[in-house]
């Protein structure tokens, strides 16, 4: 790792064999990584690194089988998902592993299921502390029943000997399989039921498995959904590519059936896991404490949550960072206020906001035309690209004008700033404002 490079991903493995080829891979991709020979050195560079997470190779024996309960517990009360490299074992979970992957682990594949766990870990924090803030107002916030139903699996492509062996694989491991042979079947499907991951069957064309995994991650409601690629050796789609074209594994028909359908229930578990987070913090939209016109964080509701979340950031060793978003003045949306129209916009703008944020965000509504964001784990950087992301898009969106005048747009001033510590939550806050609106922060 380079000097003065923050490490985010810790890497234990005995020796380079898989570890070396990952940990170049996962540099390149903006995942930079230790690595640490032995238990002790691997809790030794959590001290002081903000370690996102953590990769152990169960080649390295009894030692890293028992090492990931001591790291999460190193880091606490920051989480800490740990990816175990191994053969695919639910007992796995007992011993505090969030994911087992086959090896060899390819680079692309990691980084795609890092960011799926560091976002559900991030997750989980942020329901622990709106749970306090919704507490000091007489709200409840529970974690929703598990969902003990057998894993739902959707196989797209031809009955091939190989796929069906895989389905009856899956079924043996506890998980339905609903079977579609084309793109438009298995459209129909994913639109009209949830499912918990996807097998593709690449068959002799390829690129329509590859079409339908690109589909799955256009949509936003099926974005998480985890996708494992059934692929001939010799396919003219190459593994890096399937990966770097959002495939969460890739198996061969060549790989026991028995363990591809244990890798598959993997990717399931840990998808529903995520879903079930989503859905604890999308209670906070029926908690009754929301402003009524946007369903975003009221501006005193908010307060209190930054307040907690500066707190828990400097506890959790986590960046936080605030962007505000101001409708920017042009004379179009100063004839659209005039008219009352703007008014009329501001509640479907507020709702957009609210649904282009990711979960563990927090918006809010500070003023009738001043929005605010509160991004837990999340540099300065990449709140100016949120903020920026979520202007782009709502400036495409065209509202009403009335009395036969063209739609107007709304366009965003931005501005961004990154919480040093709990004391100075409201200099950031009031640095991000001024900049939206211009002017220097006094």
């Amino acid at each position: 790792m380079a000097a003065g490079v923050q490490a985010r991903v810790l890497i234990v493995a005995r020796d380079d064999a898989l570890a070396g080829t990952l940990a170049d891979g996962l540099d390149r991709l903006g995942w930079r990584t230790v690595t640490a020979r032995g238990p002790y050195a691997a809790i030794a560079s959590l001290t002081d690194l903000q370690i996102e997470a953590a990769i152990i190779d169960l080649r390295g024996g009894e030692d890293f089988l028992l090492l990931a309960m001591r790291l999460k517990a190193a880091c606490a009360p920051r989480r800490l998902p740990v990816v175990a490299i191994g053969d695919p074992d639910p007992s796995l979970y007992t011993h505090g592993f969030d994911l087992t992957v086959a090896a060899p682990l390819h680079p692309a594949q990691a980084a795609m299921r890092l960011e799926s766990l560091v976002r559900v870990a991030v997750s989980e924090e942020e329901f622990e502390l709106r749970q306090e803030t919704f507490a000091e107002r007489g709200r409840t916030m529970d974690l929703p029943a598990a969902d003990l139903t057998p894993f739902r699996v959707l196989a797209i492509g031809e009955p091939a000997p190989q796929f069906l062996a895989l389905a009856n694989a899956l079924k043996a491991n506890g998980a339905d399989v609903v079977g579609a042979f084309t793109a438009y079947t298995a459209f129909d499907y994913l639109h009209e039921r949830t499912f918990d991951a996807v097998v593709l069957w690449a068959g002799e064309t390829p690129q329509e498995a590859m079409s339908i995994a690109a589909g799955l991650r256009r949509n936003t409601r099926l974005y998480h959904t985890p996708a494992l690629l059934y692929m001939k050796r010799e396919a003219a789609v190459t593994i890096s590519e399937a990966y770097h074209r959002g495939i969460s594994d890739v198996a061969s028909p060549e790989t026991p059936e028995g363990e591809t359908a244990k890798r598959i229930v993997e990717l399931a578990r840990s998808y529903r896991r995520g879903v079930a987070v989503r859905q604890s913090l999308e209670q906070a939209r029926s908690s009754g404490l929301m402003d009524a016109a946007t369903g975003l964080f009221t501006r005193d509701l908010f307060a209190a949550h930054l307040a907690r979340l500066a707190q828990a950031s400097r506890v959790r060793n986590r960046p936080l960072s605030v962007c505000v978003l101001k409708v920017a003045e042009k004379p179009e949306v100063t004839a659209a206020r005039a008219n009352g129209w703007l008014d009329r916009a501001v509640p479907q703008i507020g709702s957009m906001i609210g649904r282009l944020v990711r979960v563990e965000d927090t918006a809010a509504r500070l003023a009738p035309e001043v929005f605010a964001l509160a991004l837990p784990a999340t540099p300065l950087a990449a709140a100016r690209a949120a903020g920026e992301r979520i202007s782009a898009v709502i400036g495409c969106t065209a509202f009403e004008a009335g009395d036969g005048k063209p739609p107007f747009v709304v366009d965003f001033d931005i501005g961004v700033a990154q919480v040093g510590s709990p004391e100075t939550v409201a200099r950031a806050l009031e640095e991000a404002a001024s900049e939206a609106h211009g002017r220097k922060a006094s």
